[in-house]
């Protein structure tokens, strides 16, 4: 478990340098896929980097900008990566800061292990399900692994709020979305909501700076895998809303039904 954390993480912080290069110092354009989803040429260099360091692994890799897999082929795999070389392309092409790479493992559909590197604010979580859920701060480079585990935080944090905290899509915030959050202000009063990008939320839920993120909107395996892994060694939950159980992955749609986190 070990090893693979420290290719995950190494993989995650290289394809987080080259994204910020692209971010600081070109101009990129902006493509968009079938289903009308931006693409930059720095989801494409952060896919070859990550796909680079998992393919020793030898386990596959399921990731948003790869090959389409179909269902047949990878339904008996009982390990997989599930990558998001960018989450939150639209905040990266609006240059906002809140867009991460996502790094997740998991096993008999569950997420055993996930990275996420917010390469704009250098900072990296991670976890996995022999050691718990850790943040780390300002870093850009890896050192060893023994080293960012001594110097991360245990997640969650004890946080002082003053109110119930929300938090929510920056670019998909839906009508149901909306209407829940009002009915939460039923239950606990005034209710403070906060706006970000990415796999953001779910770090947020899992540092204990935000109560809840009600997902009412349309998410991808690959969006949320990696969140899920440190929501979970964090001590939280994402339940889907459907099943009314902890999400599973690997499944046949690899769209995610609406989920909450708390």
């Amino acid at each position: 478990m070990e090893q693979l954390l420290e290719i995950a993480i190494k993989a995650s912080l290289e394809s987080g340098k080259r994204i910020m290069a692209i971010y600081e110092n070109e101009d990129f354009e902006v493509d968009f896929k079938g289903d009308d989803s931006p693409l930059t040429k720095a989801d494409l260099a952060s896919h070859e980097i990550i796909m680079k360091h998992l393919k020793d692994t030898g386990i596959p890799v399921l990731s948003e900008e790869g090959k389409d897999l179909s269902y047949e082929e990878r339904k008996d795999w009982k390990q997989l990566w599930i990558v998001d070389p960018i989450d939150g392309t639209k905040e990266f092409i609006k240059r906002n800061g809140e867009f991460t790479v996502n790094i997740a493992l998991v096993e008999d559909q569950k997420p055993i292990l996930g990275v996420i590197y917010v390469p704009a604010l250098r900072q990296l979580y991670f976890a996995d399900k022999e050691n718990g859920a850790f943040k780390l701060d300002d870093i850009t480079e890896f050192s060893s692994l023994e080293e960012i585990s001594s110097k991360a935080g245990n997640l969650p944090k004890n946080v002082n709020k003053e109110h119930f905290t929300v938090v929510a899509s920056k670019s998909h915030l839906s009508p149901e979305t909306e209407e829940y959050i009002a009915s939460l202000e039923k239950e606990h009063g005034k209710v403070e909501t906060i706006s970000k990008g990415s796999s953001l939320k779910l770090c947020m839920v899992a540092e204990g700076q935000a109560d809840e993120y009600p997902r009412l909107a349309p998410t991808m395996e690959w969006d949320t895998a990696a969140g899920q892994a440190i929501c979970t060694f964090a001590g939280k939950t994402v339940m889907d809303y459907k099943t009314q159980e902890e999400m599973l992955y690997n499944r046949e749609q690899l769209l995610n039904n609406w989920f909450l986190v708390k």
